[in-house]
């Protein structure tokens, strides 16, 4: 198979191939073009993958361009973190980092001359006034007092809106189309309004900033942007796209085209109710493992590999839908089923003595991947005191149970058979210690005398466990559509986050940030990039072995 055969197709791809074909374009040039006022979500992701994706696959490019004409909300930790994602996801722009502020002087230019023509004027009507003057989606809006004004007029008040001598509120500049319009978008948008505000990138150079469906088609022209590319609520936004690039002089007219934005179920794409999250400290920021953020699903263990194959996946369509979390999470699972190491925790644990045993301490060798020897081995202390969790073992049980149960055998993993013979409570009634003995013939073989010994538990040595606490991250809301509920917030999980304290083994040490783990038995972990320490590690779960909110009721 070819490597264009390879490609995921979609409308988007099929338009591209159209126009390489026609001869519309020669070159592939895209451009991903996110607002720095919030951490990037995997449905920023999908349009990452999209646009350098297409550019990559074409041999284009792909400008990161940030859309920062809004300064009161925006931040450079914000520009920050959302260059680190776009790396992190395994893609790298053309040339450098661009931003909508870069061509404010121009966008200012292209304003003046829409002027110029009668297509712009400055209006005084308060912006409430201006939504009341809009109409509704059934009546057409009524023209500003201040429509009319002649160029000369309003050449003269815009120059006075950016020297600063008006406030804010009191004056914007909108583009003169159709008050009658069908389209609430062209009944004379806003492009241009006061703003004291210091800008992240050009200081307190501006007091006026242009408004995003003016300043993003405008730099997309200036960058030659071929095909720009952007989610469906912006399908109306591009009468206005066509209308600003149709009557200002510029060479290029980059067409738009719309696909539907990712909705995931169990989870939040709202910018603005992910900030609240973050300021009612509902989570502990934008890095919060029950985040969708870039950055939360990548403390939390996802990879950019799995994040990369779900937005393959999903597709790119026009249709609108909600995706189930069980697509991302099955992306994630069969990445670290094949590529995690194992390892032994133990996440509620209970002492087990093996009485008939000495005090030496043995080393059993464990694969760290039971299908892929080329990732060789490691040596695991066994010693006579061993951690096991506590819902592996059940004084009496019936015979689908296949662990410990007192008075029958079970195999420690990679290790010996051992039979529980009598069990130590405390004051409430809670087993402290289970006390068993060992076949010292069974080390990783079956019983001499065929004895069948079904049920296998994973353990750690207690004098070499390290002290470890596990974080148990679940789906942050409780409902498949939080976005719905009259109050998301209501909507919240509260098992969301269950911490426990339990032990590993000892080769878990030196675990890196993010570097993920098959617990055996348990799911996969990762230590958390934020608090793990050699001194004291702190391990996240990924995700679970299965899908334990599968429509079974379980």
């Amino acid at each position: 198979m070819s490597e264009a055969e390879a490609r995921p197709t979609n409308f988007i791809r099929q338009i591209i191939d159209e126009d390489l074909a026609s001869g519309k374009h020669t070159s592939v040039q895209t451009r991903f073009p996110p607002e720095p006022n919030g951490y990037l979500h995997i449905g920023h992701a999908k349009s990452i993958c999209l646009n350098f994706g297409i550019a990559q696959d074409y041999q284009g490019k792909c400008n990161l361009r940030f859309d920062d004409t809004n300064p009161a909300k925006e931040d450079i930790e914000y520009v920050d973190s959302i260059k680190h994602d776009v790396e992190w996801l395994g893609f790298k722009w053309s040339g450098n980092v661009r931003y909508s502020s870069d061509y404010f002087d121009q966008l200012y230019q292209y304003a003046v001359e829409l002027i110029g023509k009668g297509l712009a004027y400055v209006d005084e009507l308060t912006p409430e006034q201006i939504r009341e003057y809009r109409g509704t989606l059934t009546a057409p809006g009524k023209d500003s007092p201040y429509r009319n004004r002649s160029v000369e007029e309003n050449l003269a008040l815009f120059e006075k809106m950016r020297n600063g001598e008006f406030a804010e509120g009191s004056m914007c500049l909108r583009a003169k189309i159709d008050m009658a319009s069908p389209f609430i978008v062209m009944r004379d948008p806003v492009i241009y309004r006061i703003k004291f505000a210091e800008h992240h990138q050009t200081g307190n150079k501006w007091c006026i900033y242009p408004m995003y469906d003016f300043t993003h088609c405008i730099s997309d022209a200036l960058e030659g942007i071929t095909h720009s590319l952007c989610t469906l609520e912006f399908q109306d936004n591009r009468r206005l796209y066509d209308w600003v690039l149709d009557n200002i002089t510029i060479a290029c007219h980059p067409r738009q085209y719309e696909f539907s934005r990712l909705n995931l179920e169990y989870a939040i794409m709202s910018k603005r109710k992910l900030s609240l999250l973050v300021s009612e400290k509902v989570v502990e920021g934008w890095d919060d493992p029950r985040m969708p953020t870039v950055s939360g699903l990548r403390r939390r263990g996802y990879t950019a590999a799995s994040i990369r194959e779900f937005c393959q996946r999903i597709g790119v369509t026009k249709q609108d839908n909600n995706v189930e979390m069980m697509a991302l999470e099955s992306c994630i699972r069969d990445d670290l089923n094949e590529n995690a190491p194992r390892a032994m925790a133990v996440l509620d644990p209970v002492k087990v003595i093996i009485e008939n045993m000495t005090d030496d301490v043995q080393r059993v060798t464990m694969p760290n991947h039971p299908n892929k020897p080329e990732m060789g081995s490691r040596e695991v202390p066994f010693s006579r005191e061993v951690y096991i969790d506590r819902a592996d073992f059940r004084e009496e049980a019936n015979k689908q149970y296949k662990r410990l149960v007192l008075g029958k055998e079970v195999r420690l993993r990679n290790a010996y058979v051992i039979k529980a013979e009598r069990i130590e409570k405390d004051a409430a009634g809670e087993i402290t210690t289970i006390f068993c003995t060992y076949d010292p013939e069974t080390l990783s073989k079956d019983p001499a005398d065929g004895r069948k010994v079904k049920g296998v538990i994973h353990w750690v040595s207690v004098a070499h466990a390290l002290p470890a606490e596990i974080r148990l991250y679940d789906r942050l809301f409780s409902v498949a559509n939080p976005a719905a509920a009259e109050d998301f917030l209501s909507t919240i999980n509260p098992e969301s986050l269950v911490i426990k304290h339990g032990f590993v083994e000892p080769s878990l040490a030196a675990a890196q940030p993010e570097k993920a783990y098959q617990f055996e038995r348990e799911g996969y972990f990762c230590a958390d990039n934020r608090y793990s320490s050699s001194e004291k590690l702190v391990f996240n779960r990924t995700v679970g072995l299965r899908d334990t909110w599968a429509k079974t009721g379980e």
